[in-house]
């Protein structure tokens, strides 16, 4: 209890500045290069997700708190990205291959890490490891999970003040039970705020490897089809694919849901941010630095951390002005907050 007590107060005061800080994509690099320097010199490595970083959402949002950890703590950091096809060897090497630097903790952003993490972090057990969106068990693992479906009850609650035609949509990545609490929270938000709302679902794919959380096509072309049967607002927790979504929710001059970031402000999605109406938060750039802050502070963090909307690692954003002149939205988005943190409400998580 008193590792969580900890990170949950990091997490409150890193939540705004880190989001404000989230990349805008390219490809990933050693922050400073050369592997000879002693295991001290070096502190957070970060290996990607699907996607990699540029995808205005889950990766960039890891690679915000390594910035902000690189910059206050002034020591060497690593980014990785995945690579196509790649097996939980290919993992379990990238892995053990921060950690050989002295790259210290060493997080896999994603769930998809899960199998690699475990075997590499029983090797090096002077490490502390990181895992976000998975439960990994291991003396040096601190495993960094969230609420997603308490802040994706607010985007329904949202969704349903916002509707004109009483249709909403929502887009997910790839058909796994992570996406499934997303999406479970979404409708039970919908349907508390107005039963008469009709939620339309699509998952991209069955599996990652087939593109769901990398392809704004496979994205563009489902809301597309969701926008064709009337949806005006549309919800998508699917990484970068995501783009896609938001692209065709600002040609139709319908309402677009982020997520995981506040998309609102990613300037790669600038030209669409007019329709980006909120953004469901996870503050996974929040406790990628928090687990940096620990290890520098010499109390690494270990064991599953949660965030919820009660600890603010989760939540969601008004950055758009246009959000306020939603009628009744920021009273039903505050008064579900309340619920939920208080114990009224009960987020389903499928």
């Amino acid at each position: 209890m008193r590792r969580i007590s900890r990170l949950t107060r990091v997490v409150v005061g890193v939540a705004s500045l880190a989001l404000a800080a989230t990349a805008c994509g390219g490809t990933s690099s050693d922050s400073d290069s050369g592997d000879d320097g002693k295991k001290g010199d070096k502190g957070l490595a970060i290996a990607y997700d699907i996607g990699g970083k540029g995808d205005q959402s889950f990766n960039d949002a890891a690679y915000a708190g390594l910035q902000r950890a690189q910059k206050e703590f002034g020591y060497k950091t690593a980014d990785i990205e995945p690579t196509e096809g790649e097996t939980d060897a290919d993992k379990e090497q990238r892995l053990a291959s921060l950690a050989k630097q002295g790259y210290n903790p060493v997080i896999g952003v994603g769930f998809a890490y899960g199998p690699a993490m475990k075997a590499v972090a029983e090797k090096y057990p002077d490490t502390t490891f990181g895992i976000v969106d998975s439960v990994v068990e291991g003396k040096n693992v601190a495993s960094l999970v969230f609420a997603e479906n308490e802040a994706s009850y607010l985007a329904g609650v949202a969704a349903a003040k916002a509707t004109k035609t009483n249709t909403v949509g929502f887009v997910g990545g790839v058909d796994v039970p992570l996406i499934h609490k997303f999406e479970a929270g979404y409708k039970q938000g919908v349907t508390d705020t107005n039963p008469k709302v009709k939620v339309l679902s699509q998952y991209l794919t069955q599996t990652a490897e087939e593109g769901g959380f990398s392809s704004p096509d496979k994205g563009r072309a489902a809301a597309e089809g969701q926008i064709e049967k009337k949806a005006d607002v549309v919800y998508q927790a699917a990484g970068l694919s995501g783009q896609g979504v938001i692209e065709a929710a600002a040609k139709a001059k319908v309402w677009a849901i982020g997520v995981d970031s506040d998309q609102y402000r990613q300037e790669a999605l600038a030209a669409y941010k007019d329709y980006i109406l909120t953004s469901a938060l996870k503050d996974i750039d929040g406790a990628v630095f928090a687990l940096a802050k620990s290890v520098k502070d010499g109390e690494p963090l270990t064991g599953t951390q949660t965030f919820d909307l009660k600890s603010d690692g989760v939540g969601l954003s008004d950055s758009n002005p246009k959000f306020a002149e939603v009628a009744g939205a920021k009273d039903a988005v505050a008064k579900a907050k309340e619920g939920i943190v208080g114990g009224s409400i009960k987020v389903k998580t499928e």
